[in-house]
């Protein structure tokens, strides 16, 4: 696909930016200041494909903890800020990656001023936006309540004040919990800056609502070209939040690693249990950042033609299956043999791709 190109920006160890792949961010929902727990929490999320981490840093001792946490991670560390100038540079000053703060509830121009000049020192960017929750009276009673045109006009203020202090190390969100504005609102503004775009649906809910909306709206922003990393957030365990935006990035064309499972709906004609073969290979390979494409069919109507454009596949059949690799027949196995069978030539030749590498 076409991206829009966006001004590169770095990120730790990272670039994001300029056309480059989209990155997967997470957030942490442990407490910051307990390092072990965080720690192992982010390494669970780089397992999962996470590129990015944001930690919330309320005060202080949290913007203390980041040295301890960034010394212990090979991914990006970002410090999101509320209100707390201080907690801000502070966290400047632990080594963290990003910053993203909100310069309406940072405090005055000499505050803000004072973060910007610390991140300029530092060398890192700022993420700035704005989400339906954080939007001004004013702007809400000009535009009666929070529209895309609302959310434009807070983001556009807050990259101004940057800039205005020659600023320009930036990354901008502009989210919603509505789809429709979410879509909108980051398709106008792509059309007014050229800075990276982080794409995210706020409060999105529990993991099923969550994934839809956010599968809606990123996904149709991608496919126009937007969008330089993602989050989906969930209210719940972030690991669920990485497989669910790598899910995204595949359906979309727009990240080739991972594992792709084709599996039929099933229906009458169907004498195998292929809902318990394919939730037991999408689990299996969950964490395989190799690309395959893997077909668990049911049946002779569709299941040879699929499993045969499959890197691996299975056609099932009464109470067995045929096995295909590459587009070739392997071998029937009996109904039992079939999930044992399929872990192990998956690993095969993910190992074997691994090596061509």
């Amino acid at each position: 696909m076409e991206r829009m190109k966006t001004k590169e920006v770095k990120i730790g160890n990272v670039v994001i930016g300029g056309g480059r792949p989209i990155l997967i961010q997470s957030m942490t929902n442990t407490d910051t200041k307990d390092v072990r727990g965080t720690v192992a929490q982010i390494r669970a999320l780089e397992e999962a494909g996470c590129e990015i981490i944001r930690c919330a840093v309320p005060d202080a001792e949290s913007a203390a903890a980041l040295k301890k946490i960034k010394d212990s991670i090979s991914i990006p560390l970002v410090a999101d800020i509320h209100f707390d100038a201080q907690a801000a540079i502070a966290a400047i000053e632990n080594g963290a990656d990003k910053i993203r703060i909100n310069p309406g509830n940072i405090g005055g121009k000499e505050k803000i001023a004072a973060v910007v000049n610390a991140a300029k020192a530092a060398h890192i960017p700022i993420r700035v936006g704005a989400n339906a929750g954080s939007l001004s009276r004013d702007i809400l009673q000009k535009h009666d309540g929070p529209t895309a045109g609302a959310l434009i006009e807070s983001v556009l203020e807050n990259i101004r004040t940057l800039e205005r202090m020659k600023f320009d190390d930036i990354v901008v969100s502009i989210k919603s919990s509505n789809v429709s504005v979410c879509v909108e609102a980051y398709r106008e503004i792509a059309k007014l800056v050229d800075y990276p775009l982080h794409l995210g649906v706020t409060e999105a809910g529990t993991y099923h609502m969550a994934v839809i909306k956010s599968a809606i709206a990123m996904g149709a922003l991608i496919l126009d070209g937007i969008g330089d990393t993602l989050r989906v957030s969930v209210t719940g365990d972030p690991v669920q939040e990485v497989y669910a935006a790598r899910d995204i990035l595949k359906s979309c064309g727009a990240r080739k690693s991972g594992v792709e499972i084709i599996s039929c709906p099933t229906c009458g004609r169907c004498t195998i249990d292929i809902e318990k073969i394919a939730d037991s290979i999408e689990r299996f390979t969950q964490n395989i950042k190799m690309p395959l494409k893997i077909a668990v069919m049911g049946c002779a109507v569709n299941g040879p033609g699929e499993a045969r454009e499959a890197d691996i596949g299975i056609a099932g059949g009464r109470g067995e299956g045929l096995l295909f690799a590459h587009g070739e027949i392997i071998k029937k196995v009996d109904e039992f043999d079939i999930l044992p069978e399929l872990r192990r030539m998956i690993l095969e030749l993910a190992k074997e791709r691994n090596e061509e590498r």
